[in-house]
């Protein structure tokens, strides 16, 4: 073919029916590829800008309530967070206890005299007894030793003759004295501690000032505190039988010496049997000046027992035939804090006590013994001072009154 006729052939081509179809069907696709992209390109746009505003929005909500107090206050269960006014419920709880006092007196007799049970005032008058019981052994020992030293000084002096042997006379120290006697002032230690539930430790102390205040005239002790330290009888009395013990001990130290002496000028079997009675003298006096040693006579503290001694026998002394209130008490405070957009907050206070109590003769003997609880009536408490009555602000309230 030559080059004339292929290019008729090729300016023929475009008129071709097929050729000419195909081409009108590629543009159209284009375009709707075109159009579809657009489309999505603006749905998309809308979208974003959707979420863009929703997020605004959002913001703008939170924001707002971050500016708001909540509706209202509900505290987890098992536990009240009052860390702001978390000792107004104890207010309610005081009153409960002022309350109980009452009815409490009104079970005590009238003239035999009642005394709080405390665990460390009974083992401080357990402990002053033994203290005073010790002074009273060493003095019967001392005592005893002087009579049969003297004895033996008037046997065996210059103008005395032989009498029965020595070792019948028993002057050798009792052990068992000297064990119990010669550190009487671990007798002063306790482990004992008195611990209160909810209220604090005060709700004992609480609750049995509330007792004297209602009753004065029904009480003969309050349990441990003041115990009479001032007042000077019973401390002198001890001390008295302090002094007198240790100038017994200073006669016998005297009559020692003057058994040695003869022991120095005897001979034989007599000179040693001397000497066993004057060692066997020595020893009661060594656990003599031991036990005085531990009663720290010139210190006024704790660590003392003859100080402790003499408080508590004071004590011991007034309470003899009085009965014994044991009692146990628990006192909590209720408080709900709600707050309120449009009122404030406000304040929903409530007391609860549980109480038991028994009434004891002095050997042990219940006489009365009783259970009771009290739950006061939730009172509004506004923060502007307008919804409290005014005893519970002030604390005056006449409890006679509400009795």
């Amino acid at each position: 073919m030559g080059f004339s006729r292929l290019l008729a052939v090729v300016l023929l081509l475009p008129l071709h029916p097929a050729l000419a179809q195909t081409r009108v069907d590629t543009h159209a696709i284009n375009n709707a590829l075109a159009l579809g992209y657009q489309a999505s390109a603006d749905a998309l746009a809308a979208q974003r800008g959707a979420q863009a505003r929703a997020a605004i929005a959002e913001a703008e909500r939170d924001a707002l309530l971050a500016r708001l107090p909540p509706a209202s206050s509900k505290a987890p269960a098992g536990e009240m967070d009052v860390s702001r006014f978390g000792a107004a419920g104890l207010v309610k709880a005081f009153d409960l206890a002022r309350e109980l006092a009452p009815e409490v007196c009104g079970a005590l007799p009238a003239g035999s005299g009642t005394v709080i049970h405390d665990p460390l005032s009974t083992q401080g008058v357990v402990t002053a007894r033994i203290v005073n019981d010790g002074i009273a052994q060493m003095s019967l020992g001392l005592e005893q030793q002087a009579r049969q030293l003297q004895e033996v000084i008037d046997r065996h002096g210059p103008a005395g003759t032989r009498a029965a042997p020595l070792s019948a006379l028993g002057l050798a120290v009792v052990p068992a004295v000297v064990r119990s006697l010669a550190d009487i002032s671990a007798l002063a230690r306790t482990d004992v501690i008195a611990q209160g539930i909810a209220y604090g430790s005060g709700a004992r102390d609480l609750f049995t000032t509330a007792l004297a205040q209602s009753c004065p005239d029904k009480l003969a002790g309050l349990g441990s505190g003041y115990l009479g330290e001032l007042d000077p009888a019973q401390h002198e009395q001890l001390v008295t039988r302090v002094r007198a013990l240790m100038l017994l001990r200073g006669q016998n130290a005297g009559r020692v010496a003057v058994i040695e002496r003869l022991a120095d000028a005897a001979k034989g079997e007599l000179k040693r049997e001397l000497g066993r009675v004057a060692d066997g003298a020595q020893e009661l006096l060594k656990a003599a000046d031991a036990f005085v040693e531990s009663l720290k006579v010139g210190e006024a503290s704790d660590r003392s027992p003859l100080y402790n001694a003499a408080r508590y026998l004071g004590y011991a002394n007034r309470a003899r035939t009085a009965l014994v209130l044991d009692f146990d008490l628990r006192l909590e405070g209720l408080t709900l804090v709600r707050d309120r957009l449009f009122t404030g907050q406000k304040l929903h206070l409530s007391g609860v006590a549980f109480l038991w109590y028994r009434l004891h003769e002095p050997d042990g003997t219940v006489r009365l013994a009783k259970a009771a609880r009290r739950i006061t009536k939730p009172v509004e408490v506004d923060l502007r001072g307008e919804a409290a009555p005014a005893d519970f602000w002030t604390g005056t309230a006449d409890t006679a009154a509400r009795r």
